[in-house]
């Protein structure tokens, strides 16, 4: 992949209409528009969803009078309500499409964004935090939009960026919330009371104003509308009948074979043609490493298989209950789970750790988060190369994801035993363990779109639910220990971390006999 394909238009494989690069820098592009809406939406949404803990410890708490256990209660509440939404966005991504799923979850949840300057008690805070979690669950739409427009050779790295790039939103609003709010109340002449209040309008604004954009410039598929999908992909093998080549392994070519002199009753699909340039018949193409041995009809069922199908009881629960869906939720419930309770925390347990300032502090629990723009991708990146490096072998992906979550437990256990006082020796474990942490977010879900494709959304909804499950759990494991025992707590998710990878690590990257994803 050269430099160029950060700006031209991508190469776009002609039976499902999915690019094989990503353009960084075109925005013209409708691919490129896809994935900016896709990360920055979620970015806006994380940040919201998110704009709450800095401002909570000293300013909000003591504002209404909230004590520290009900803060911690209230990290509990925002996480219950975005599983829930997750389970749910995901079976809607699959009946009406991601980007509407999208811009739902956007629009619904800037309202609670909005109304989050009356909070005046902690039931208050509670009620207005649990409405807010539905952001949270935007990151469902946001993978499966990704996963609609992005081939299988570069679908690890897309969903990585997005999913990375919008995680960094929980970093930055450890340094906008308390900027804006600063900014309110030292020159803008409001109150402390009423700044904060104040502060919490401008996610508001940039949620709506983004969800706003998505619908009306991004389409719903790179094919057209969500509702014909399906059609596209079958006149698209039609149209072709199976015609290209592969120039390089593993890459489908778009261009046409060298013109043949043919006759003027030459047919495609058993139809005469008066064209000079008719395409080959069924199963003229070629394909390269595992595609090669495919029959024309096995490569139509193979992408068959990988439409996204409207969901229904039967076909969602041999998803729900296989064991690969427990792979990708197990792992995502310690690497994402652990993400979300430590960002809640992680002010908090610097300032009495070190004792540091509310701002001071916020800084660098914002580099956790941050550090997801190069972490997460790397970790999805990393994914891909393996993936084509061992022949497009999925055993790769599932090693890689498990490597990640293995050494993650590692660093939380060495954080939490050591518990140090020095700030140079904390702030290197918190890096190394988040490089390992997000690289397993961003493995996992390149590992996602080859589980169960005909139901991506279960998928992602399941696996991002899983993430908040263990956002709960953890978050529990740091109510009951407390903020003076919070390194007993980070120790404990290390060890559960250890312990459910090794559980899972022995079963296959997809079921036996499944058709696509391959």
């Amino acid at each position: 992949m050269g430099i160029e394909t950060f700006w031209r238009a991508p190469e776009v494989n002609p039976i499902n209409g999915k690019a094989r690069s990503i353009p960084f820098f075109n925005v013209f592009n409708v691919y490129g528009r896809v994935f900016h809406f896709s990360w920055f939406g979620f970015m806006i949404a994380f940040w919201a969803w998110y704009a709450f803990p800095p401002l909570l410890p000293d300013i909000v708490a003591m504002d209404d009078n909230i004590k520290s256990t009900q803060i911690l209660n209230s990290n509990i509440v925002a996480l219950i309500a975005t599983l829930l939404v997750r389970l749910v966005a995901g079976p809607c991504c699959d009946r009406f499409g991601p980007r509407n799923t999208f811009a739902g979850c956007l629009l619904l949840g800037a309202i609670p964004s909005f109304c989050a300057g009356g909070v005046y008690n902690a039931s208050g805070l509670m009620a207005v935090r649990f409405f807010i979690g539905i952001l949270g669950g935007s990151f469902v739409p946001c993978q499966v939009w990704t996963t609609g427009f992005y081939d299988k050779n570069v679908v690890g790295t897309a969903n990585a960026l997005t999913g990375g790039w919008g995680n960094a939103g929980g970093g930055i609003t450890y340094f906008v919330m308390p900027a804006i709010y600063n900014s309110l109340w030292q020159h803008s002449g409001l109150s402390k009371h009423n700044a904060w209040r104040v502060s919490f309008v401008v996610p508001g604004i940039l949620i709506v104003a983004t969800a706003i954009g998505m619908v009306l410039l991004c389409p719903e598929t790179p094919t057209g509308k969500w509702s014909e999908r399906e059609a596209f992909a079958e006149q698209a093998m039609r149209r072709h009948s199976m015609v290209g080549t592969v120039d390089v392994p593993g890459e489908l070519s778009t261009t046409a074979p060298e013109k043949k002199e043919t006759s003027p009753t030459s047919s495609v699909d058993g139809h005469n043609s008066d064209k000079k340039d008719v395409l080959p018949p069924v199963g003229a193409i070629q394909y390269a490493d595992h595609e090669a041995h495919l029959t024309a009809e096995q490569m139509y069922e193979t992408a068959k298989g990988e439409i996204v199908r409207k969901p229904t009881f039967k076909e969602a629960l041999p998803v729900i209950m296989s064991l690969q869906t427990l792979v990708t939720t197990s792992a995502y419930f310690c690497s994402f789970g652990a993400e979300l309770a430590i960002n809640s925390i992680l002010g908090a347990y610097y300032m009495r750790q070190f004792k540091l300032s509310l701002q001071d502090a916020g800084n660098w629990a914002a580099m956790f988060g941050l550090l997801n723009v190069v972490f997460r991708p790397l970790g999805g990146y990393i994914s891909d190369q393996l993936y084509k490096a061992t022949g497009q072998n999925l055993w790769a992906k599932k090693a890689w994801l498990h490597f990640c979550g293995l050494v993650t437990g590692g660093f939380l256990i060495a954080i939490g035993v050591l518990n140090s006082k020095s700030q140079s020796t904390m702030f290197g474990l918190i890096a190394g363990m988040a490089f390992f942490l997000e690289a397993g977010n961003g493995a996992n879900f390149a590992l996602v779109p080859h589980v169960h494709p005909h139901a991506n959304g279960i998928m992602s909804g399941l696996t991002g639910a899983a993430g908040n499950l263990g956002g709960i759990i953890f978050a529990v494991i740091f109510r009951v220990e407390t903020a003076a025992r919070y390194g007993k707590a980070i120790w404990i998710i290390g060890v559960m971390t250890i312990a459910m990878n090794l559980a899972v690590c022995w079963i296959r990257p997809i079921p036996k006999g499944q058709i696509g994803g391959r």
